[in-house]
């Protein structure tokens, strides 16, 4: 389990209570320069004490949607860099979770949460890793899973590391020297800090790789050492709907994409600021420019991450209403007309379409309400700027 902590977190990162709307106005008030942030992490071992092997596939398919008592479950600690104070009361927020069936196999959360840290309010991101098993390997017989905190698709690179080859009892694990904790050390330099420098380096010019992140579109790094490369590479990783939106989907325009030679967006870092070629924006991620400078000028990087997952969160919004109007403007002309007007409203009508066109590709119907659609923004003041 890994923590972030900071003075401004309880303001704006709660996001199992807050609006997720991507908003500038929500990090106006994080454009004073803030003390470093401290980080830290934190392993448990998860193990479940339910025995009955009659209910165990179906205790295992439910047991994560249902209210559980902590007479269901123990939760011991591997690891830790927190205060020995502040440990405790992690695993009782982490076994309060637990109990209410509020964490999900694989599906990370955020959440803040009161520590005995210097200052106090701690950004948490969590995540329970499941174990894979054998079909006849029943649980409460010496299996468990591990919960971990971190962001997005980093704890999966913990996976080999938590299998059962590496387990002694009681939990502890026999690579936790050499392997776990170097990885646990490395999570807010491998998932944070590239954002934050990322966005350092481009400022303004971050509106082109969020619109080639959304638009699956190919970006070449030219003029600099590998780590920025390797930065830019997982900023626009992190940016992507890839893992969002249906696999095929997103076969489909990375092969219309590809088709395409003239696409690729270069980035040259042999100048300050760096210059891009092929650079393609639009009003949506025009709009993103404010909210991601103020954080980095906040020297805030957590809450870059959580600013950039908003944004993506927004755009699945924004993606899944457009799918809706298309059904309904099949079969009235007033919903192709309110399509209109949302896409452009948005102002991201180029890729909302690009990736609508993708996955409607097979229906007919729905590929001439797009084509339709296309003709009439095509007919209106440009929604994409390129340069």
């Amino acid at each position: 389990m890994f923590t972030s902590q900071t003075s401004s977190i309880q303001d704006s990162f709660d996001v199992e209570e807050k609006d997720t709307d991507f908003d500038n106005e929500e990090i106006i008030g994080y454009n004073q320069k803030t003390q470093q942030l401290n980080c830290y992490y934190s392993i448990y071992f998860y193990q479940s004490t339910r025995s009955e092997a009659a209910d165990v596939k179906m205790a295992r398919t439910h047991r994560r949607s249902e209210s559980t008592s902590d007479d269901d479950f123990s939760l011991s600690l591997v690891d830790t860099s927190l205060p020995s104070e502040a440990e405790p009361e992690l695993r009782c927020y982490i076994s309060r979770r637990l109990s209410k069936g509020a964490l999900l196999g694989g599906m990370g959360n955020i959440a803040t949460v009161e520590l005995s840290v210097p200052e106090q309010s701690v950004g948490c991101y969590c995540c329970l890793l499941e174990q894979e098993r054998s079909p006849d390997q029943p649980d409460g017989e010496g299996n468990g899973d591990y919960v971990v905190l971190e962001l997005d698709k980093y704890v999966q690179g913990l996976q080999s590391s938590l299998s059962p080859e590496c387990c002694l009892p009681a939990g502890q694990l026999s690579n936790l020297e050499t392997e776990i904790r170097p990885y646990l050390s490395r999570w807010y330099e491998e998932s944070v800090l590239h954002i934050y420098r990322v966005v350092q380096l481009v400022q303004g010019n971050i509106s082109y790789l969020l619109h080639a992140a959304l638009s699956h579109t190919h970006v070449e790094v030219t003029g600099t050492e590998e780590r920025t490369q390797a930065d830019v590479a997982r900023f626009i990783k992190a940016a992507s709907l890839q893992g969002l939106v249906q696999e095929d989907t997103t076969a489909s325009l990375c092969k219309a994409i590809s088709d395409d030679s003239h696409t690729d967006l270069v980035m040259d870092c042999s100048s300050t600021p760096p210059t891009f070629t092929n650079a393609v924006s639009n009003r949506f991620c025009d709009d993103g420019i404010q909210a991601f400078l103020n954080a980095a000028d906040s020297c805030n990087p957590f809450l870059l991450r959580q600013i950039l997952e908003n944004f993506k969160l927004k755009a699945i919004q924004d993606m899944n209403n457009l799918k809706r109007f298309i059904r309904q403007a099949e079969m009235s002309h007033y919903a192709l007309f309110r399509c209109f007007l949302f896409l452009q409203g948005c102002g991201n009508g180029d890729v909302l379409l690009q990736n609508a066109r993708a996955e409607h590709s097979g229906l007919a119907e729905a590929c001439g309400i797009i084509r339709v659609l296309e003709e009439f923004l095509s007919e209106q003041p440009q929604t994409a700027a390129a340069h």
